[in-house]
């Protein structure tokens, strides 16, 4: 254990999670964030080149090396997370693996040299999403943990955050719980410019999940906000542009159904009033529902939308017909 700050010198408590466990050190009323870097390398071995610390709220995401410290007495009433592999997973990483052994006498020929584009790889490490963060208190995050890295490995996303140069803290989901009131339903939220993207995964009754396609043009929405805050024109020139440059890139699905997993309710589309997005829009959030269009929202944006809503609804209408033979009755 380290040694004990001197029972004469004023004290502060500071407490941080860890893979869901509470960890709690006291310091001097002068120690900084640094300080608790150099604490938790001591006491639970987990280098400070792999730690990452997610301050809500409003701060957001700091890792050494810390150019100007925070002072810890500024972080006793916010909640610290530290995103960090633990000891037994970063042992696990430095053990080598054996080698596969041949499972016949036969010899494969060696397979050609493919060139690496490694600026290119370079580019995608750095500009991208550097936590996935699904909320492990909600019903199946390893679902929403699957669904978030598909976001984060889309070509489309890919491409345009390489273009833009844009690198996210962390994307994780939203509680619908949090984020819904009767008028509304908040599709997105951007916090201070990129460092913390929340995507509303889930549907209200936590039951399924939305279209992707959907999703990820909230997501595009939500890139554009690490840009511009309000929805000016400037705004929603980038967001379109965006949102062309992802569907162009996609060069693995192109326009065609991305899996035959199904994300999308058709129900609580429906009982949201039966459009994408209703065009209630404010700050760095995208909100579903709202004022049917004001607050300078494009028209042909909104028609672009609900005639993606309705293309999907005839999908699932034909798969369950089909599902069904064909009689047209509902699944």
């Amino acid at each position: 254990m380290a040694e004990e700050a001197p029972k004469s010198a004023e004290t502060i408590e500071i407490t941080f999670t860890h893979h869901g466990t509470p960890h709690t050190f006291n310091f001097l009323s002068d120690s900084t964030i640094a300080d608790l870097s150099n604490r938790i390398y001591n006491e639970l071995s987990i280098p400070a080149i792999n730690q990452k610390f997610l301050i809500t709220p409003k701060l957001g995401i700091f890792k050494p090396p810390f150019v100007d410290p925070l002072p810890l007495s500024t972080l006793k009433s916010k909640k610290i997370v530290l995103l960090a592999p633990t000891p037994a997973e970063l042992a696990s990483l430095a053990s080598p693996r054996p080698s596969p052994q041949p499972t016949s006498s036969t010899t494969k020929p060696v397979a050609p040299y493919r060139h690496r584009d490694w600026q290119k790889a370079q580019e995608e490490a750095t500009y991208t999403f550097q936590t996935i963060l699904p909320l492990s208190y909600l019903p199946g995050p390893a679902r929403s943990q699957k669904f978030l890295e598909r976001l984060r490995d889309d070509p489309g996303i890919k491409a345009s955050m390489r273009k833009h140069r844009f690198s996210v803290g962390v994307l994780t989901e939203m509680n619908p719980a949090e984020h819904t009131t009767h008028e509304s339903r908040t599709l997105g939220l951007n916090r201070n410019r990129g460092e913390v993207i929340e995507l509303r995964l889930r549907t209200d009754a936590y039951d399924g999940y939305r279209d992707y396609k959907i999703i990820r043009d909230t997501l595009c929405h939500e890139l554009a906000h690490n840009v511009f805050g309000d929805h000016d024109r400037n705004f929603w020139d980038l967001c379109k542009s965006i949102e062309k440059e992802v569907r162009e890139a996609d060069w693995k699905h192109g326009g065609q159904a991305i899996s035959n997993e199904i994300f999308y309710d058709p129900e609580e589309r429906e009982g949201s009033g039966g459009d994408v997005d209703g065009g209630g829009w404010s700050g760095g959030e995208f909100v579903l529902g709202g004022n049917g269009g004001k607050q300078g929202v494009p028209s042909q944006m909104l028609n672009r939308r609900e005639a993606m809503a309705k293309a999907a609804e005839e999908r699932m209408r034909r798969q369950r017909q089909a599902g069904s033979g064909g009689s047209g009755a509902p699944a």
